[in-house]
C-alpha cells in the first residue's frame, strides 16, 4: 500500500518536475555558464579550452563581462528606466481596472459573462497587429493627435508628436497588460461575502467606509496578483518599446535583444538576462508574500 501510495505520488509530481527542468533549469543553467564565455570574433561565443596546460587566460572563461556592467551606470539607468515604466504601468492598471473588476463582481450573472468576454476579446488578435493598431491611433495624422493639437494650440502651446515617444510606450503598455490586472481583481472581488457590507452598513458606516474597512482589505491579495502579472512582464517586454518608442526609450528588454541579434555578444546578453533574472525573482518572492490572504480586517 505504501509502495503503490508513493508511486502514485511520483507520477503526479515527475511531469511537473520534468517540465521545470527542462524548460526552466536547463536553460537558466545555459545563460549562467555563457555568462563567464568570451565573445566569439564574428559574434556568438568563443572556444572553451578545458584540456591541461591550457592558459587560464585562453580558457574562454571570463567574469569581465560581470565587470562591465558593475562599472557602467547606464546600464544601471536603464534598469531604473525599466522599473519606473513597470510601476508606472501597474499602479495605472490598478485604478483602471479596479472599478471594472469590481463592477463586474457585483453584476448580475448574464452581464457578468459578457463582460468578461470582452475583457479577454482582445487576445483573439494578433498581439503585433494590435500595437501597430496603436501606430495608426497615435500617428501624426490621427483624429487623437489633431484634436490634442488644436486643444494646445488654443492655450498657445506647440503641437506634440504623441507616436514615437515615451507616452506611446506607455499607452501600448497599459492597453496589452490591462487585462491581467482585471482577472485577478474580478477573481478576488467576486469571492467576497456581501453579509461583511450589510453589516458594515448596519453599524453606519457609508458608502466610502464600506469601501475602505471591508472592500479594500479584502481585494489586496488580487491587487498584488495582478500586480505581479503586470509589473513582471513589463519588465522584460521590447516588442512595444520597439514599435511605438523612440531611440531614447530603450528598456532592458530591448537591450538583451539588441546583445543577442544585433551586437551577437552573447555573453553580455546572457548577463544582462541573469540580472533581469534574479530581479524578476525577487519582486515575485516580494508579490507571493504580499499576495497572502488577509486574515483580519482592520
Amino acid at each position: 500500500m505504501q509502495t503503490s501510495s508513493r508511486l502514485v505520488k511520483w507520477l503526479i509530481s515527475a511531469p511537473p518536475l520534468a517540465f521545470l527542468l527542462i524548460f526552466f533549469a536547463a536553460p537558466s543553467l545555459i545563460m549562467i555558464f555563457t555568462s563567464f564565455r568570451l565573445p566569439g570574433e564574428f559574434g556568438g561565443l568563443a572556444p572553451v579550452h578545458i584540456l591541461p596546460g591550457n592558459a587560464s587566460e585562453d580558457s574562454g572563461l571570463t567574469i569581465e563581462t560581470y565587470r562591465f556592467f558593475f562599472s557602467d551606470f547606464i546600464y544601471f539607468e536603464i534598469f531604473l528606466k525599466s522599473f519606473t515604466v513597470a510601476a508606472l504601468t501597474t499602479v495605472i492598471c490598478i485604478a483602471m481596472a479596479y472599478p471594472l473588476a469590481l463592477l463586474i463582481a457585483r453584476s448580475g450573472k448574464k452581464f457578468r459573462n459578457l463582460m468578461i468576454m470582452l475583457v479577454v476579446l482582445p487576445f483573439a488578435s494578433n498581439f503585433l497587429i494590435r500595437i501597430y493598431a496603436w501606430m495608426i491611433i497615435l500617428g501624426p495624422e490621427s483624429a487623437l493627435s489633431h484634436m490634442i493639437n488644436n486643444v494646445l494650440a488654443v492655450f498657445g502651446m506647440a503641437p506634440v508628436t504623441l507616436l514615437f515617444s515615451p507616452f506611446a510606450v506607455l499607452i501600448g503598455m497599459i492597453y496589452v497588460h490591462l487585462p491581467f490586472m482585471i482577472l485577478p481583481l474580478y477573481t478576488n472581488l467576486e469571492k467576497h461575502d456581501p453579509i461583511l457590507l450589510d453589516a458594515a452598513q448596519d453599524l453606519g458606516a457609508n458608502r466610502w467606509q464600506r469601501f475602505r474597512y471591508v472592500t479594500w482589505p479584502q481585494s489586496l491579495p488580487g491587487i498584488f496578483s495582478g500586480s505581479a502579472l503586470v509589473f513582471i512582464p513589463v519588465l522584460g517586454m521590447f516588442a512595444i518599446p520597439d514599435i511605438l518608442g523612440g531611440t531614447g526609450d530603450i528598456m532592458i528588454g530591448n537591450l538583451i535583444k539588441d546583445q543577442f541579434l544585433g551586437t551577437r555578444d552573447w555573453p553580455f546578453g546572457s548577463t544582462l538576462s541573469i540580472m533581469l533574472t534574479l530581479a524578476v525573482l525577487c519582486i515575485a518572492g516580494l508579490f507571493s508574500w504580499l499576495a497572502k490572504p488577509v486574515t483580519r480586517i482592520t
